[in-house]
């Protein structure tokens, strides 16, 4: 009998979990799951740009691994609109060629950004009904309605003749969400009485005890917040967060305050609510300008940027830079939002900078301004005792996350866990999972307009230009190997090079003498010629700044 061991190829009888992002991070989810010869991709996403790469705007998975299989690649479910789970789509699609499936919301969602790639006509995106059923290949899936801090997030059940899995995405459990209904628990219930093989499940809050907290929670803490406040105020969140941004634009409406967007992503977010009729309830927003002429306890500004994007709404603000939004003292900004891990500094650096100005800033350490889209431990635990499967697979989290998940699932008495980072091929039996290969995996970077990937040499170059700078030399030779000129030095990210000088004219003098003690057959040979040039001009800014920086010598004939 054939399996992926084999033939390269997931069997009839097999199926098979392979995540490529997510597993061991926060972001980029991209999971695979395999059987009878075909494959099925549940989410496409990206992760905040890297700070030791610059210029990386965005993060997404390699999928190298599926590219190469494309042909049977039956299909792509989206389990909600969150860019972490379907941003990376428009960027990726062209390699994939396969169908898109996604409930109404996130398809409007998804519909946008293809039409800024001019994909809008060549993605085939198939809108499924909530709790609706469909068959992706030899996959039938079907979509169990849960909460999140977006509309419409689904858990997919997905059956197989080789067994059935319960793939959550990203949840919580909330008798009080404000923005759809609370997660279908009958439907969890009759999956997990139908026989689960596995569940593969988010991990993000793992190691949080208790509950996450309900979204309707909040409107009281930040009514008293806000209520107490006379200047302008700011409030940071993710855009993506559609629960958080009604419960604050209702808070900013029973505080007589107009709301303001600040921030592009903002507004697309809420053309699309408004779309579905989500924000219903709600009066019109007013424009930034408009905002700037109101007095100032009567406008709200709810913001990009929460997690210290240096591009983002707060981020510009804070730097006193945006065109119409204007924050001064005695004014108060509050960051109704998670602190994403990776991203402590940032978001320090500007807290500090609004604090510097005299601006109050107001966290989750302060006030209970936040709630987490994702279950904490209580939930985890009251998730397994619903869907009962033989085998925990924990996923969305970094390995921290993903181990205090499995300790949960042993607690609950799951028969099997298995830790699955990224590139953990693993087979999924009633008797066990068990990992048979690990696939090579990797990150490309959005760098301007273009892919990368974020291990090639240029990223590796540019890391190392952050770190030891640059010097670029310029020697102009005769036909004989002779120095025509005296070489030309220049240096980037290293010395000011009218107070120091000196050094170059140390590194112009170690180009000359390198040179001029090269042997006649030597001269002959330009890979000879720039390694002693480089290697004399490393010495000179060694001795004097203790560095090695990057030396590329540009050699030419007259």
């Amino acid at each position: 009998m054939k399996d992926y061991l084999t033939s390269g190829s997931p069997g009839t009888s097999e199926l098979l979990f392979l995540p490529l992002g997510g597993a061991g991070e926060i972001g980029m989810n991209l999971n695979l799951y395999g059987h009878d010869g075909a494959w099925l991709m549940v989410d496409l996403g990206v992760s905040f740009g890297e700070d030791y790469i610059p210029g990386i705007d965005a993060v997404m998975p390699d999928p190298s691994f599926i590219v190469e299989r494309r042909d049977s690649l039956s299909g792509l479910v989206l389990t909600h609109a969150h860019e972490d789970h379907l941003g990376a789509v428009p960027h990726l699609w062209p390699e994939l060629q396969c169908p898109v499936y996604a409930t109404g919301f996130a398809a409007s969602m998804l519909r946008r950004k293809l039409y800024e790639f001019g994909l809008e006509d060549k993605v085939s995106l198939i809108e499924v009904p909530l709790s609706g059923q469909f068959d992706v290949g030899p996959f039938g899936i079907e979509l169990i309605s849960l909460t999140h801090s977006i509309p419409e997030p689904n858990a997919l059940v997905i059956r197989t003749s080789a067994g059935t899995v319960m793939h959550t995405g990203d949840w919580k459990f909330d008798d009080d969400p404000v923005l759809g209904e609370p997660s279908d628990e009958e439907a969890l219930r009759r999956a997990g009485d139908e026989g689960i093989l596995a569940m593969v499940c988010d991990s993000t809050n793992a190691l949080v005890s208790g509950s996450s907290g309900s979204e309707g929670s909040l409107v009281v803490h930040l009514q008293n917040l806000i209520s107490g406040l006379d200047n302008r105020v700011a409030v940071g969140c993710f855009a993506s967060n559609l629960a958080r941004l009604q419960t604050i634009a209702q808070v900013a409406q029973n505080c007589d305050r107009q709301v303001a967007l600040v921030g592009r992503s903002l507004h697309r977010m809420n053309e699309i609510a408004r779309e579905h009729g989500i924000f219903d309830n709600l009066a019109s927003f007013v424009s930034e300008e408009e905002a700037g002429y109101l007095p100032k306890d009567k406008v709200l500004y709810i913001c990009t940027g929460s997690q210290g994007e240096p591009r983002a709404a707060l981020a510009r603000i804070a730097r006193g830079d945006h065109r119409e939004v204007k924050l001064e003292m005695g004014d108060a900004v509050i960051f109704s939002s998670r602190v994403i891990p990776g991203n402590e500094l940032e978001i320090s650096r500007l807290q500090n900078k609004f604090l510097s100005d005299g601006i109050d800033v107001i966290t989750a350490d302060d006030a209970d301004i936040h709630v987490s889209g994702h279950p904490a431990c209580d939930e985890l635990a009251e998730m397994y005792q619903f869907i009962r499967p033989e085998i925990a697979i924990p996923v969305h989290g970094e390995i921290r996350h993903l181990i205090a998940h499995q300790k949960i699932a042993e607690t609950c008495q799951v028969p099997h866990t298995v830790l699955a980072p990224n590139g953990s091929l693993v087979r999924l039996d009633v008797g066990g999972p068990k990992i048979i290969d690990q696939v090579p995996t990797g990150r490309l970077g959005i760098d301007g307009c273009r892919l990368v990937e974020l291990d090639s040499f240029p990223m590796r170059e540019r890391r190392r230009l952050q770190t030891t700078g640059a010097v670029a030399v310029t020697v102009i030779l005769k036909g004989c190997g002779k120095l025509a000129t005296e070489p030309e030095v220049s240096s980037f990210g290293l010395i000011d090079e009218v107070k120091e000088e000196y050094i170059i004219f140390e590194a112009i003098d170690a180009a000359t003498h390198a040179i001029e003690h090269l042997s006649n057959r030597q001269r002959d040979r330009d890979e000879a010629i720039i390694e002693a040039v480089k290697r004399e001009v490393r010495q000179v800014f060694r001795r004097a700044l203790g560095k090695k920086p990057i030396i590329h010598i540009h050699l030419t004939y007259i």
